[in-house]
C-alpha cells in the first residue's frame, strides 16, 4: 500500500488462491508483470491465515477447491470484513454457483478460459473500491481521534504549528488577533483558544461585526437600560456584557463602523462598558478575540480601522493558513465533511474517482473550507458526477460559454460564502447584472451561505 501525490491510497496487493499449480503460477506471473504484488496459495487455509481486518488488497479465488471451496472462502472473509472484494474463478459448469456467490457478496467472477485483460479490469476496479474503503476508515479514525475543530484537522506543518501556538496561549490573558482568508476557520481558532483555557466554563460570545444593525450597534454591543430611549421597554444586556468571565469573538472586525470602534477601544483599554441610560459604567472581565479576513494593517492605511484599535488588538497575532498552503490535509478534511452529510436516499456515497481526487488536490479552493464543505455536500448528493458529465466539450459556442459563465458564478459564490456584495466586487459587475445572471442560470446565493 502506498500514498499517491493526491494524498489517497493506491493498492497493489492481490491474494491468489488456486489449487492448480501450473495455472496458479502462470496467473501470478501475469499479475506481477501487470504491476501487482501477488501472494499465491494452493490452499485456502494458508491464505486466510495471512488476511486480517483492513487487508490492503483484494482476493482472487478458484470456486472449486478441496477442503474449503470458493464460496466457503467468501463466507469466512465476509465475516472478517464485509467490504473486502473477492473475485471468483469458475468453470462453465459452475456458473450458477458463481452467480449465487455474487448474491452472497462476491465482487465479481470470471469464467475459464478467460482473457487476462478481463480479470485485470475487474482487479483494478476492486482495488480502487478497497482503497476508498480503507481511506474512509483511516481518515474517519484520524478525525475521531483528533478531538479538534474541523478546520484544525491535519498534519501539515502549518496546521501543527497553529495548534501548538493555540495550546501555548490558550490560558493567557492577552487579546488575540486572528487573520485569515474567507472560509479558513477563524472562528474555530477562536473557539479552540476559549475551550483550551480557564474561561472554558463561561460564555463564548461571537459577534459578526458586519451584521450589526445600523442605528442599534451601541445597544447590541453594550446594552441599554429600560426607558433609555423610545421603545426600550426592558433592560437589555449587550454582547460584551454577556461575555463576562468568558471570551468575546469579534468576527470581521474591519467591518465595524467607526463610532463603534471608538467605544470598543474603551472596552479594550479599561475593560468596562457604559450601557445606554446607565448612570455609571460596569466592569467586565473578558478576553477579546478578533478576526480579520485580510491584512488589518492595510485596513488601517485605507482608513477603515482606527490605528489605536489595531495596535490594541494586535497583542498576539495568529494566521490561519488557506487550504492551498496545506494541501496534504485536504483528504482528511474532505472525509470528515462527508461524514457529516446526512445519509443519501440512494444509499452509499458515490465513488471517489481519480478525477475527484485530482480536483481535491489541484484546485486552489479560494473559499477554503467553506467551499470544500459545499463541494462535499454536492459530491454526497451525486451532483459533482453530473456536473463533470455536463461540462464536457459538447454543444455550440453559446452553450459552452453559458456553462462556463454559470461555473464562474457558482465558484465565486462558493468562495465568498454567498455574499452578493463581495461577488459583485470580484466579478466587477453591477448588482442588477449579477441578479439577472443568477436568475438566468437558476443559481440561488442562499445555498452557498453558512
Amino acid at each position: 500500500m502506498n500514498t499517491t501525490p493526491t494524498g489517497f491510497t493506491r493498492l497493489e496487493h492481490v491474494t491468489l488462491i488456486e489449487d492448480d499449480d501450473d495455472f496458479r503460477t502462470a496467473l501470478a506471473e501475469r499479475m506481477e508483470v501487470a504491476g501487482l504484488k501477488v501472494a499465491a496459495h494452493a490452499r485456502a487455509e494458508a491464505a486466510l491465515a495471512e488476511i486480517g481486518v483492513d487487508y490492503a488488497g483484494v482476493v482472487v479465488s478458484d470456486l472449486r477447491m478441496p477442503v474449503l471451496d470458493g464460496r466457503q472462502v467468501l463466507t469466512r472473509l465476509q465475516t472478517l470484513d464485509p467490504a473486502l472484494p473477492v473475485i471468483l474463478i469458475t468453470g462453465h459448469e459452475d456458473v450458477a454457483d458463481a452467480v449465487a456467490a455474487m448474491r452472497e457478496g462476491a465482487y465479481d467472477f470470471v469464467t475459464k478460459p478467460f482473457a487476462f485483460e478481463r480479470l485485470f479490469e475487474s482487479l483494478n476496479r476492486a482495488l480502487e473500491k478497497r482503497a476508498l474503503v480503507l481511506d474512509n476508515r483511516r481518515l474517519t479514525a484520524l478525525a475521531a481521534a483528533a478531538d479538534v475543530e474541523l478546520p484544525l484537522l491535519g498534519e501539515s506543518a502549518a496546521i501543527r504549528n497553529l495548534r501548538a501556538t493555540i495550546a501555548q496561549i490558550a490560558d493567557a490573558r492577552m487579546d488575540v488577533l486572528i487573520e485569515g482568508e474567507t472560509g479558513t476557520g477563524k472562528e474555530a481558532v477562536a473557539r479552540a483558544l476559549h475551550s483550551g483555557g480557564r474561561r472554558r466554563p463561561h460564555p463564548f460570545v461571537a459577534v459578526n461585526c458586519g451584521a450589526l444593525p445600523e442605528g442599534l450597534i451601541e445597544s447590541e454591543l453594550f446594552g441599554h437600560e429600560m426607558g433609555a430611549f423610545a421603545g426600550a421597554t426592558r433592560h437589555r444586556i449587550g454582547h460584551v456584557e454577556r461575555a463576562h468571565n468568558g471570551s468575546l469573538f469579534l468576527d470581521a472586525v474591519e467591518t465595524m463602523p467607526m463610532p463603534a470602534q471608538v467605544k470598543l477601544l474603551r472596552v479594550l483599554e479599561e475593560r468596562e462598558i457604559h450601557p445606554i441610560g446607565a448612570h455609571q459604567p460596569r466592569h467586565v472581565d473578558l478576553r477579546v478575540l478578533a478576526s480579520a479576513s485580510g491584512d488589518l494593517q492595510q485596513a488601517v492605511a485605507e482608513g477603515r480601522v482606527r490605528e489605536d484599535l489595531y495596535y490594541r488588538l494586535n497583542v498576539v497575532r495568529l494566521r490561519v493558513p488557506p487550504l492551498r498552503e496545506r494541501r496534504e490535509d485536504i483528504p482528511l478534511i474532505f472525509a470528515s465533511l462527508l461524514a457529516r452529510v446526512p445519509s443519501r436516499p440512494q444509499g452509499d456515497l458515490p465513488q471517489i474517482t481519480d478525477a475527484v481526487r485530482a480536483h481535491l488536490m489541484e484546485h486552489d479552493w479560494p473559499g477554503n473550507i467553506r467551499e470544500l464543505s459545499h463541494y462535499a455536500q454536492r459530491f454526497a448528493l451525486g451532483l459533482e458526477q453530473q456536473t463533470s458529465t455536463a461540462q464536457t466539450d459538447t454543444g455550440g459556442l453559446v452553450e459552452r460559454v453559458a456553462r462556463f459563465e454559470a461555473s464562474i458564478l457558482s465558484d465565486t459564490l462558493d468562495a465568498t460564502g454567498g455574499s452578493i456584495t463581495e461577488t459583485m466586487a470580484r466579478l466587477q459587475i453591477p448588482r442588477k447584472t449579477l441578479y439577472d445572471k443568477l436568475k438566468k442560470y437558476a443559481i440561488q446565493p442562499a445555498r452557498y451561505r453558512t
